[in-house]
């Protein structure tokens, strides 16, 4: 069905490239392709574990000093379980989906095997997919992280990560990167808006619901205490960490660097992303200005990663003038949703859910008026069908965590902060910790 479609102008955009003479590209040999589309893989996924430092940088800033080192700690036990758990079975409950399936029962320990002859073009080296792939599914988990920070406990956090990147996340990545039934639906997600971001946001919106606010957030009065972070140049790094690495993540969806197509088709996306942030960015301190008189540094940083986010769901076919749209509206929608959570009690301790989830819908519904190939109604049924998926099963899982071994760490171990409480050590022991309160 074709559909009408009003881009902007195109004099605003900087593809008038397009009209001089383009390079006629003669076709890459069946090995330089492979070594090529191998090489992409490798390059994105040193990119992208690269936001694993970040994420554990911008998420250190922004926790308590008291917390510092629990939040290093989670992020390092994060990405070991899901690089485990990944190559257990997470990895061809994706890949190994039958087409327009809704699940697969996992061949467990995958292997990868590769082709001895290279004849047919296009193919990579399976195992540097798996590392790719494993390094995404470690950033969703760190979303998760820095929403339930500072009162939960270490190996409760664990076991939710490892559900999650073993079985949760693998369903529905296997409903359309791996062919499942979305795929043929027509869902499009090229870098995970959704996959990744908003799955990751609805996991830390109930585990934030089921987990409570950290004690003295919200006083019995009904006014909101603010629990500033500990480093804010540590946070504005692991912003520009994360920034650098989205390079990778989008840009190495691509899935192929061996063509000349491919080449450019990735210098797009790298510069439909990077448009994408500056105008979030930039949006954020003109209305944070016009609305408070100040600008607030962590709602910035938030901004420029909810540009990133947004527009991680079509990177390619977007102009840039469409780019700069999609960031700057994601910033905005933050800089209103972290408010709405506070007046909902809603603890999350360094906006990852307005930045991930609410961004990463955004951007997602966007598709249907970047993509040509894409529609309304098959951008929302995913939506829909992710949201429901992840909230009831990780609701289950935080749940049967909570009555099991418990989810929560008590009281006393709060107020004198998780680096003493359950590592023995304070991040920055000159400055004293026993002297701190609630808030």
């Amino acid at each position: 069905m074709s559909k009408l479609r009003p881009r902007l102008p195109a004099a605003l955009t900087l593809s008038a490239f397009l009209f001089l003479p383009q390079p006629a590209f003669a076709a890459v040999d069946p090995e330089t392709g492979f070594v090529f589309n191998t090489l992409i893989f490798y390059l994105g996924g040193i990119l992208v574990m690269w936001m694993a430092a970040g994420f554990t940088m911008l998420e250190t800033g922004l926790v308590r000093s008291k917390n510092s080192a629990m939040m290093c700690l989670n992020n390092v036990g994060l990405f070991s379980v899901t690089g485990l758990m990944f190559w257990i079975c997470g990895y061809d409950m994706i890949y190994g989906i039958e087409k327009g399936g809704f699940i697969h029962i996992p061949e467990f320990f995958w292997t990868a095997s590769d082709p001895t002859e290279f004849g047919e073009p296009g193919k990579f080296a399976a195992a540097s997919d798996w590392f790719f792939q494993m390094a995404f599914v470690a950033a969703t988990a760190s979303i998760i992280c820095g929403t339930v920070a500072e009162r939960i406990k270490f190996w409760s956090f664990m076991v939710f990560v490892a559900v999650m990147t073993g079985v949760l996340y693998p369903i529905t990545a296997s409903w359309g990167w791996g062919g499942g039934w979305l795929a043929e639906l027509g869902f499009s997600d090229f870098a995970g808006s959704s996959y990744v971001h908003s799955f990751g946001g609805w996991a830390a919106l109930t585990g934030a619901i089921i987990l409570g606010a950290r004690k003295g957030k919200y006083l019995p009065d009904g006014r909101i205490n603010p629990m500033p972070g500990s480093n804010l140049p540590l946070a504005t790094l692991g912003t520009f960490i994360l920034w650098m690495g989205w390079f990778g993540f989008n840009g190495a969806s691509q899935l192929a660097l061996g063509s000349g197509p491919d080449a450019i088709a990735i210098a797009t996306i790298v510069m439909n992303s990077n448009m994408a942030a500056v105008s979030g960015a930039i949006v954020t301190m003109v209305v944070m200005q016009v609305l408070y008189k100040k600008i607030d540094l962590t709602m910035v940083l938030n901004g420029a990663l909810a540009g990133l986010v947004a527009i991680t769901a079509e990177p390619l076919e977007a102009t840039v003038p469409e780019a700069i749209v999609i960031g700057a509206v994601g910033a905005v929608i933050v800089i209103y949703l972290v408010p709405l959570l506070d007046r909902l009690k809603i603890d999350d301790v360094v906006g990852a859910i307005p930045v991930h989830l609410g961004a990463g819908l955004w951007g997602t519904l966007c598709v249907a008026y970047t993509k040509d190939n894409a529609t309304l109604v098959g951008q929302l049924t995913g939506m829909v069908s992710i949201a429901i998926f992840t909230l009831v099963a990780s609701a289950l899982v935080w749940l049967a965590i909570k009555h099991t071994i418990g989810l929560r760490v008590t009281e006393e171990e709060e107020f004198n902060g998780l680096d003493r409480s359950f590592l023995g050590v304070e991040s920055y022991p000159e400055f004293g910790q026993g002297s701190q309160r609630f808030g």
